[in-house]
């Protein structure tokens, strides 16, 4: 039962009630004076402030209620609802309490406190834990023998002045023990049935009591940090689980993109076979009866020189198949490969000249991967350079340096000639755009140094990707994930038949 200013009313029940307190108090202060023979049962006998605070609890606690039958090893479980107007504000709530012979005390689900001394009420304040709003208090009481009861009592002072009360009475409900969620139920159980009061203020065996009050700190609210909400839970949750389909679907992109690849190693390698087994058989072919027919012509004759001419054409264009079947290989896809290319085209190309061809090589290149865009730009550049200084430098040597510094490529053509200015540079005759614009493409650098009588030195720098290598084992995962038999067998016959 909930009381408004109670104080001001006054029922033959109250007076009596008033009136066993006012012994009590009797009492007690005849056992401050004289040395009360309890005194062998607590040897500190009340002083004047735990008299006033027993005083105080008692005259804002209720009836002892229990349930209807009373048994050893009882376990009794009390509930109670009450509610705090709306846009007030408590200002004090104190609240008494204790059971014959412990409790576990719970409010709006959540537990406050416990006991296990019946002989001492155990005071809780509560005024940090009450808002406007419908509020549950629960008691699990434990009878160890023989009778049983709950004492309460909770007085709420609003900050209008007005007190709200709840005390131990009949309109407490007891809980079934089977109940499930009984604690934070706003609302009663219909299966749910009425305590009883098994006793009143200073009747047997609740006589001689209380013996003291027990004052518990202030509790305070629990405070949840926003990362401990649900809704920033399941956001997190949720970014987890889009991070997990996104990794997937990434791991399959990447899976996808690894067998694409490999398809398209195989295709290089077919295309280079194709190349080298048919058009390079043709134009030998067209060598060769080119050679036939020029000598059954007379020396002078007009016929074999154009024949010749045609010949010449044929093993030139043989050459340039040549380079197009090693950059297509994916045989050829090593840094290694590239320098012993590079480094072979310098020798034949200035063979037939008078200039001599210096080769300044790393002795131990890696084997880096060399993807085809970059080493076909940087050949075709490093061949324009070459190319470039025999017919225009007029130098007798030309040095060609191949070096691997950290993650980048550096090749360097220099010469000995006579140089050039820059400024006044034909730069559409000397390929320099050409040149500039390749390792543009490729994400590299170009840069010469040159002046008259000073020789001419082009370097080009270009990063290595290492794809294959950074990945680790999740590379050798999607190289398992895309390594068919039949895929792996055919690429390994197509570029053996290519390299033959």
């Amino acid at each position: 039962m909930i009381r408004l200013n109670s104080r001001n009313r006054f029922s033959p029940d109250r007076c009596a009630s008033i009136w066993r307190r006012f012994g009590i108090f009797l009492i007690l202060i005849f056992s401050t004076a004289t040395g009360y023979s309890q005194k062998t049962v607590h040897p500190a006998s009340p002083d004047a402030d735990e008299v006033t605070a027993i005083i105080e609890a008692t005259n804002h606690i209720g009836e002892w209620i229990w349930d209807s039958k009373a048994f050893d090893k009882q376990t009794c479980r009390l509930w109670k609802s009450f509610a705090i107007p709306a846009g007030m504000t408590v200002s004090n709530a104190i609240l008494y309490i204790t059971v014959d012979n412990s409790y576990r005390l719970f409010l709006d689900d959540r537990e406050i406190g416990r006991g296990s001394d019946w002989r001492t009420i155990t005071q809780y304040d509560l005024k940090w834990l009450l808002r406007p709003g419908k509020h549950s208090l629960a008691v699990e009481g434990f009878n160890d023998r023989l009778s049983g009861g709950l004492i309460f009592g909770l007085k709420i002072t609003l900050a209008n002045g007005n007190v709200i009360q709840i005390l131990s009475d009949p309109t407490w409900k007891i809980v079934p023990l089977d109940a499930k969620k009984w604690i934070g139920a706003t609302s009663p159980s219909p299966d749910w049935h009425s305590a009883i009061v098994v006793g009143g203020l200073g009747t047997p065996p609740w006589d001689k009591w209380p013996y003291a009050v027990l004052s518990e700190p202030p509790l305070q609210p629990i405070i949840r940090h926003f990362w401990q909400s649900a809704w920033f839970q399941v956001s997190v949750l949720a970014v987890f689980a889009f991070v997990l389909v996104l990794c997937l679907w990434l791991m399959i992109q990447l899976i996808g993109q690894s067998k694409a690849s490999r398809l398209l190693q195989l295709q290089r390698a077919r295309i280079a076979r194709d190349i080298h087994d048919d058009l390079g058989a043709r134009l030998t072919q067209l060598v060769l009866l080119g050679e036939l027919a020029q000598s059954e012509l007379p020396t002078q004759s007009e016929t074999r020189a154009q024949i010749d001419q045609i010949c010449e054409q044929a093993r030139s264009l043989s050459n340039a198949m040549s380079e197009v079947v090693w950059a297509v290989s994916s045989r050829r896809d090593t840094l290694r490969d590239f320098a012993a290319y590079v480094c072979r085209y310098a020798q034949l190309f200035l063979k037939d000249t008078p200039i001599r061809c210096r080769l300044d090589v790393e002795p131990e290149l890696p084997s880096l991967a060399f993807d085809l865009a970059g080493r076909r730009n940087l050949l075709l550049a490093v061949k324009e350079a070459i190319s470039n200084a025999a017919k225009h430098s007029g130098a007798n040597e030309i040095f060609l340096r191949i070096h691997h510094d950290g993650k980048d490529l550096r090749v360097v053509v220099e010469d000995n000639g006579t140089g050039f200015d820059l400024a006044t540079a034909d730069n559409t005759r000397n390929g320099l755009t050409n040149m500039a614009q390749r390792m543009w493409e490729v994400g590299g650098r170009f840069s010469i140094n040159t002046a008259p009588g000073m020789g001419c030195r082009i370097q080009f720098e270009l990063p290595l990707t290492q794809t294959r290598h950074r990945l680790g084992w999740f590379g050798r995962f999607l190289k398992d994930a895309t390594n068919e038999p039949e895929l792996t067998a055919l690429a390994a016959r197509e570029m053996e038949t290519t390299e033959n």
